[in-house]
């Protein structure tokens, strides 16, 4: 079993280092970009990295307070699903509503891996690259999209 302090530890090292790996990568529009901290111009919609001992995760959250903007959000990418699924490479699991998060419905749209453990040296390196593929792939859509998805929160 691992403290607190240790999973602090493990993961500070870890997002450190990816974020070191992710630093010379630049966005499809040519641009430096903060890729732990995804810019998507849309306010309440973040893109979402998560790992642990049992999966390792890239989700876009569609959370906004309006249920209208919300709704709008997710019709419109559930129109471009194929274009999003073809350009990451594999299909997502879409779930319209996954949570209700301070009073809002949260919907998610994520990439998935169970085969990797967050607790194993050996899958570090795997978890990396997963991400670093999704994330680039992701940049990819988005770049070419995102002004319909900001036009339409507006």
């Amino acid at each position: 079993m691992i403290s607190k302090e240790e999973l602090k530890e493990r993961n500070g090292e870890f997002w450190t280092r990816f974020q070191k790996e992710m630093r010379n990568v630049r966005s499809s529009d040519g641009k430096r970009i903060n890729w732990i901290k995804y810019p998507l111009g849309v306010k309440d919609m973040y893109l979402r990295m998560h790992t642990t001992g049992c999966f390792t995760n890239l989700a876009l959250e569609i959370q906004p307070k309006d249920e209208g903007v919300r709704a709008i959000l997710w019709e419109q990418m559930t129109e471009l699903r194929v274009v999003l699924e073809s350009a990451m490479g594999s299909p997502a699991i879409w779930t319209e509503f996954d949570r209700v998060f301070a009073g809002r419905n949260v919907s998610r749209i994520y990439w998935e891996r169970t085969d990797l453990n967050f607790f194993d040296d050996k899958d570090l390196p795997e978890i990396e690259a997963y991400l670093k593929e999704k994330l680039i792939a992701f940049d990819g859509f988005y770049q070419e999209y995102k002004d319909i998805l900001i036009t339409l929160a507006e």
